[in-house]
């Protein structure tokens, strides 16, 4: 893996994939089980991804939810915290029964992933960060700041089995909560995907999503109506951690429906992307694992045609992949 220092002073590419399987959907009742078919996907299309990453020298952060680390229920019960989320929403906490439902070899697969783990950590380049230890919503009702703290601190021992040290978050729902930036500062986290500076993508609890941001979040994803969501290179702009690195866009998954339009929608991010790299600023994509596993074909595909894209950039331009571990160093080195 390059060191940070090799790496200083040009446009940076930066992937993160949030890496949850079916604790990151498991409160939503109208999209499930049909929904399992892509969360078992994933023990096919996670690998993939790393190939594509091999292949294309590719540094990607895997935001993981700490429950993905236990081999079963029994493993993770060890290292659940004593003080849990305590939302005004019940059903938005795993720790109200959902374990009960865990019972099958099919059950363990859609909740655990300590192979798929393993699997990151031998790739080279790849980083694995925290999605939080339970998928933890830091804008609802009723959690407070003490039982955050206390999920992350029981995200950062279980990941200490396999000798992972987490510097990065991404904030499950893109919940951003500036009041917990000092929790993941003292706990060593050093830096955060912080979500693009608009509107629409302005992070909310989950009873504020409104379908019309989600219209024009699905409009911005294939004409541009809201700029490239390029960002300046953070130790330009900020000397201390934990450092935000806004994303810039969402890999949605190939849509059947809008087929006609799936050119359109890869070009907004090529644009983007060149937009980066000429003028030595951050392009930050993210998606989840899940987005790929159905109708893995065209999704591939998809990401095969932005990876090729990004290796022409890096070579007219010096475009440069970098996980969001060592885009933050970059800033420490400055200060």
């Amino acid at each position: 893996m390059k060191s940070a220092g090799t790496i200083k002073g040009k446009g940076k590419f930066v992937i993160s994939l949030d890496f949850e399987l079916l604790w990151g959907v498991r409160d939503i009742d109208s999209i499930l089980p049909a929904y399992n078919k892509n969360i078992l996907g994933v023990w096919d299309a996670l690998p993939k991804i790393l190939d594509f990453f091999v292949k294309h020298k590719i540094h990607g952060s895997f935001a993981t939810v700490g429950f993905l680390f236990a081999k079963n229920k029994h493993e993770l019960v060890q290292f659940c915290p004593e003080i849990k989320p305590n939302y005004r929403n019940k059903n938005l906490s795993p720790y109200n029964g959902h374990f009960d439902l865990i019972r099958t070899e099919e059950d363990n697969k859609l909740h655990f992933a300590p192979a798929l783990i393993d699997l990151i950590i031998k790739t080279e380049g790849q980083e694995i960060g925290t999605h939080t230890f339970s998928h933890y919503y830091c804008l609802e009702a009723g959690q407070t700041k003490e039982q955050f703290e206390e999920d992350i601190r029981a995200a950062i021992n279980i990941a200490k089995t396999k000798g992972i040290l987490l510097k990065s978050i991404v904030f499950p729902r893109n919940q951003f909560n500036n009041e917990y930036l000092e929790i993941i500062k003292r706990l060593g986290i050093t830096s955060y995907r912080g979500n693009e500076p608009l509107w629409f993508h302005k992070a909310a609890s989950s009873n504020k999503n409104e379908l019309f941001k989600r219209i024009f979040r699905l409009i911005d994803s294939y004409i541009n109506i809201s700029g490239h969501h390029c960002s300046p290179l953070p130790h330009a702009t900020n000397k201390r951690h934990p450092v935000n690195i806004p994303a810039s866009r969402f890999l949605r998954p190939c849509s059947i429906r809008l087929k006609a339009l799936e050119g359109l929608r890869l070009n907004r991010i090529k644009k983007s992307m060149t937009f980066a790299a000429k003028n030595d600023l951050v392009f930050h994509l993210w998606w989840h694992p899940h987005n790929f596993g159905d109708n893995q074909k065209e999704n591939f595909h998809f990401l095969e045609n932005i990876l090729t894209h990004f290796d022409s950039l890096r070579e007219k331009y010096n475009f440069q992949s970098v996980s969001m571990n060592e885009l933050s160093n970059l800033t420490s080195e400055n200060e």
